[in-house]
């Protein structure tokens, strides 16, 4: 057995070194760099979401109330073009209100009435009828405005071109860099994408909203929209007096 054990470790050895001398002595040079871009698009779809909220003594007459007034939301949009296939109950939810706790009381919260909510959201490929939308809906019964979401229907051209943008930017970092530290950009070692996102261009704009009085209409104004992609790029150096691969 001891001879066995002395063999395998004189056939381990020469393997050991064979493998000692595949590895390289230090990693290839390289420079890493990061890549920007920003687009600018304008918008062509748009959602709103229109909320119903009712609050009655009963649970069932809660619903009921914002049940009718939901439908005749959907009816005005029927009446504005717009295909049903485009309007989509969203959120749907029923909650007990409870009345303000007194100082004194030790009893368990009182429930005072029930409040239904009901949210539809409508899709628009024609941003002129944004502003026509929440003005019927608030005239039909709606009495929240959660929101006017603008985006774009294909998204994947814009945010190619953004990569490709962001991926020229790295390269134009990377060559002054070489340029800088005195040497030549040889190849890349490694590429890697941090992520493409489509958001409006200022967050609090896109949206500005009047009170329904008189037929005043609701005045919308879509901006536009940021499309921005972000790379990471590794590339390998050499000296400039050495020959390229």
């Amino acid at each position: 057995m001891r001879n066995a054990t002395i063999l395998l470790l004189m056939m381990a050895v020469p393997l050991a070194r064979g493998f000692a001398q595949q590895i390289p002595d230090q990693a290839p040079p390289v420079i890493v760099v990061s890549g920007n871009a920003q687009i600018e698009v304008d918008p062509d779809k748009a959602t709103v979401w229109l909320g119903v909220v009712r609050q009655e003594s009963s649970a069932q007459a809660a619903q009921e109330q914002a049940n009718r007034a939901a439908q005749a939301v959907l009816a005005e949009m029927t009446k504005l073009g717009i295909r049903p296939q485009r309007v989509q109950t969203s959120r749907l939810t029923l909650s007990p209100v409870y009345a303000p706790p007194r100082p004194e009381a030790r009893d368990a919260p009182r429930i005072a009435a029930y409040s239904a909510s009901n949210t539809v959201s409508v899709e628009l490929e024609n941003l002129a009828q944004v502003g026509p939308v929440i003005d019927a809906g608030l005239r039909a019964g709606a009495n929240q405005l959660e929101g006017v979401q603008f985006g774009i229907k294909n998204d994947l051209p814009v945010r190619q071109q953004a990569l490709k943008q962001a991926v020229a930017e790295a390269h134009v970092k990377a060559e002054s860099m070489a340029e800088a530290l005195g040497v030549r950009l040889n190849g890349v070692q490694e590429a890697s994408e941090s992520g493409t996102s489509v958001a409006p261009k200022y967050q609090s704009g896109g949206l500005a909203m009047v009170a329904v009085r008189d037929g005043t209409p609701t005045p919308v104004s879509p901006g536009q929209l940021e499309v921005t992609a972000t790379v990471t790029v590794k590339y390998f150096i050499t000296s400039r007096t050495a020959a390229p691969k």
